[in-house]
């Protein structure tokens, strides 16, 4: 599958001239709705695999990916640059390299694993956010190691976390190609909140699953940074299952990262051994539900605009001045 435009008679809705037929007509999609945006590339969308743990998952969803003729542009891992040895790193970057396909790994201490109380209470506390100096230290600490070993792309959760890196890729201290990418789990729910991570340095950013169509539009009014965002949501995410979405996904969302989760599977954060076989069957399933994406995009005849493979960077973006230093004490 190539970046391609849409056949000249545009994709159709699911079921359309059957429920025509019986007067259950849907209205016409309104071209207000339609995103303006595209990547640098041209295209609309690009796919993601998430959740892929190590190297000997990560060959797993090749293989698979192979199999089942999925294309992948990016693979992103949850447990962090600090949960894999240099040689893993490494190695993953090589793989990732000679599959034309981004790595993205997650930046340090989080405050879920911290042994602050309040992210086990009913309000989350602060959530995925570094807590303190030294979580901080150990997130950015993440990032210097991740790029020096070919990292280019790097999971954030956290607000200062971002901002810090961005600063320190504006100096030149982190490669001017670095990406960061804004974790699921502290994604933006309105397009003030969107756009106010943009500017912090972020290149692409989740949203949650349960956002709606015209919230997607909403966004696209203000910004054009790429959106991530999971077509089958994780449990802790919702669980939510929005394949029948894809085609106004990308329509209204573009560009958009389509992210192939998997609902009912067992958290497996932070990744080792003891979760193996977890690891390595959810990796199969999920390339599998990436191929069911592609099938039903392709049947409704939505699946032109997909970016080239080997496609990563999302073009300008708005940001803060990140030049000024703040005073040292």
């Amino acid at each position: 599958m190539t970046a391609a435009s849409p056949a000249s008679s545009g994709p159709r809705r699911p079921a359309d001239a059957a429920l025509a037929s019986l007067g259950h007509a849907a209205p016409a999609p309104d071209p207000a709705d339609a995103s303006a945006h595209t990547f640098p590339d041209g295209g609309t969308w690009r796919t993601e695999v998430p959740s892929v743990e190590g190297p000997e998952a990560l060959a797993t969803v090749f293989k698979e990916a192979g199999r089942l003729d999925v294309p992948i542009h990016r693979i992103s891992q949850g447990s962090g640059v600090w949960m894999l040895t240099d040689a893993e790193i490494t190695e993953m970057v090589e793989c990732c390299a000679e599959r034309n396909a981004e790595l993205c790994l997650f930046t340090g201490p989080r405050g879920t694993w911290d042994i602050g109380a309040a992210t086990r209470s009913g309000s989350g506390g602060g959530g995925l956010r570094a807590r303190g100096h030294d979580a901080v230290a150990g997130c950015v600490e993440d990032a210097l190691r991740a790029v020096s070993l070919g990292v280019k792309c790097l999971l954030v959760a956290d607000e200062g976390v971002l901002w810090l890196l961005n600063r320190l890729r504006a100096r030149g201290e982190l490669p001017a190609d670095t990406t960061f990418k804004l974790s699921a789990l502290v994604g933006p729910v309105n397009p003030a909140s969107f756009a106010v991570y943009e500017q912090l340095g972020a290149d692409s950013i989740n949203i949650p699953s349960d956002l709606t169509l015209e919230h997607l539009t909403e966004i696209r009014r203000v910004s054009r940074a790429p959106m991530d965002f999971y077509v089958e949501a994780p449990d802790d995410l919702g669980g939510y299952v929005r394949m029948y979405d894809a085609a106004e996904l990308i329509r209204r969302g573009a560009p958009i990262y389509l992210k192939f989760g998997l609902s009912k599977s067992p958290g497996i954060y932070p990744y080792g051994a003891q979760l193996r076989d977890v690891a390595l069957g959810s990796a199969r399933e999920r390339v599998r539900r990436g191929r069911l994406v592609l099938d039903l995009l392709n049947r409704l005849g939505a699946d032109g605009g997909m970016s080239p493979l080997g496609s990563r960077l999302p073009g300008p973006l708005r940001r803060f001045t990140a030049d000024a230093d703040l005073p040292s004490s």
